[in-house]
């Protein structure tokens, strides 16, 4: 009898801390098309494979009540995803707005912890308020709660890391997407520091949500979202895509696909379709990676970010890659200083987990001007140099149309990539020639006849001949050979001891900077 009473309390309780916020709060969430932090898990992992940490957790504080905090506000624990472990964190809002406490705090620590030591992947699911108040209040509160786990907010890249802001997320909701290799943002959804009505206090005028962290601000002009949804299920959907890129340790190769077959007939065609007749004209280099790509491969990440810059994954013959390249179609190709922290950012994340970099070059060079300077563009120029010269995975660079100045050594030239391969019309020089002979008439009196000699002294050198002669390009490639190239490339650069697997230099690495 004693057994059987037991295990009815234990039931009871499974099923107070499964009601979570209660069917009132749970209906408005399905009125307002929104998940529950359950159907969030549900959505994302294999079916069946969901076991919770924590079920029973409660609120610690002092004076708290068990009955009004079922999992204290977060749901945690581990599952698979297309048969792989992962962690998940699920913030239950229907719970005192998932706050943070001391408990579920733990939960959090736990399963980080579990998936940091055993080697896989860590999801979360971002919908909360920030710090729970008063129990985070007063010296005893900061004490208790805060700064516990010296490992909180440290990251060494040992496993991929995916969020999901899925509603209001101030606090460590938004600390944790920062931190993560990968972040998407439902449409509606804000991320701050704190909410609006704090913000709106601190400065004394009134903040609009969105104008403090909505989609836009932090797709375009942040870019600390990768990618923007619509609901949740695409949210998740993306996540559970970005994953199937990625190893689930830094010590393992990322997974291999079907091959998709010969396709080099339909890629030339594409990229013959792409190409502009001249030189003058833009294209979207987004459709010329595709037509080098295995066909429906491409996850790109921060499109609306940086825009002069294309950043994103890929398979080539089966095979995981990371693809840095320029956009004409924005700027000619130009970088600018969100473009820098685009790429930047990218190429930590391959090096970290294994995955070899193309890098597709159509650029006159690095934007310049009052604005960029004021954006600590020198810094940032560096910064994306000292990723690419830091990356140890496999990097190969194809110059298709232009390669110009510093850019030239950001986008892989000289030896900064294994091999560098170019498209025969390629131009390379240290600048345009329209502007090197501005430079060299500064002041001077220069009639047009003048101008246009010194225009085709300067261009005469620019051709892929001469940087193949000296082996400054160690291929020179019809543009219609520069998939099954490349494939032979990357068999080559992962053969041997290394197996493609890097030394991941750049491991702690800040995820925004």
């Amino acid at each position: 009898m004693a057994a059987e009473d037991d295990t009815a309390e234990l039931r009871a309780r499974e099923a107070r801390a499964r009601a979570m916020g209660g069917a009132a709060k749970l209906a408005r969430r399905r009125e307002a098309g929104l998940l529950n932090a359950e159907e969030r898990v549900e959505r994302l992992v294999d079916p069946g494979s969901f076991v919770e940490s924590g079920l029973l957790a409660v609120s610690s504080a002092p004076g708290a009540d068990p009955e009004t905090t079922p999992r204290d506000g977060k749901l945690s624990g581990f599952g698979r995803v297309a048969g792989r472990p992962v962690a998940v964190v699920s913030n239950d809002f229907t719970v005192k707005g998932a706050s943070s406490s001391q408990t579920n705090m733990k939960k959090i620590g736990h399963v980080k912890r579990v998936a940091t030591e055993r080697g896989f992947p860590i999801v979360f699911f971002g919908e909360s308020s920030g710090a729970r108040m008063p129990d985070n209040m007063g010296a005893r509160g900061m004490g208790t709660q805060l700064g516990n786990d010296p490992q909180q907010y440290v990251r060494e890249r040992e496993s991929p890391w995916a969020s999901a802001v899925l509603g209001q997320c101030y606090g460590s909701s938004a600390w944790y997407t920062c931190l993560s290799d990968f972040a998407v943002m439902r449409k509606g959804a804000t991320m701050a520091v704190a909410s609006p009505l704090l913000a709106s206090a601190a400065i004394g005028q009134t903040v609009e949500p969105e104008e403090l962290g909505g989609w836009k601000l932090h797709s375009e002009v942040t870019g600390l979202i990768d990618r923007v949804a619509e609901t949740d299920a695409e949210a998740i959907d993306l996540i559970r895509r970005f994953l199937s890129y990625l190893p689930s340790h830094r010590n393992e190769a990322p997974p291999r696909a079907e091959p998709p077959g010969e396709i080099g007939e339909e890629a030339a065609a594409a990229i013959r379709k792409t190409l502009p007749e001249s030189r003058r004209q833009v294209y979207d280099m987004r459709k010329m990676v595709q037509a080098i790509v295995d066909p429906g491969s491409f996850f790109e990440m921060k499109p609306a970010f940086g825009r002069p810059a294309v950043t994103g994954l890929a398979r080539m013959d089966g095979q995981t890659v990371g693809i840095v390249a320029n956009n004409p179609r924005h700027k000619a190709g130009a970088m600018d200083v969100p473009a820098c922290e685009k790429c930047t950012r990218f190429i930590v994340m391959c090096d970290s987990f294994n995955i070899p970099l193309l890098l597709f070059v159509d650029t006159p060079g690095f934007v310049i001007g009052v604005e960029g300077e004021r954006m600590k563009a020198p810094g940032k120029i560096m910064n994306f140099m000292t990723a690419l010269q830091m990356c140890t995975v496999p990097k190969l660079s194809v110059i298709m149309r232009k390669s110009y100045g510093q850019a030239y050594l950001n986008m892989g030239g000289g030896r900064n990539s294994d091999e560098v391969m170019a498209w025969p019309g390629a131009e390379i020089s240290f600048m345009d020639p329209a502007y090197a002979v501005e430079v060299v008439t500064w002041g001077r009196d220069v009639d047009e006849a003048e101008r246009d000699r010194l225009r085709a002294d300067m261009a005469r050198d620019n051709t892929v001949w001469g940087l193949a002669e000296i082996f400054a390009a160690q291929a020179v490639i019809a543009p219609e050979d520069t998939r099954a190239h490349l494939i032979r490339m990357l068999e080559v650069h992962q053969a041997g001891l290394t197996g493609g697997i890097g030394r991941h230099r750049m491991a702690g690495w800040p995820t925004t900077y």
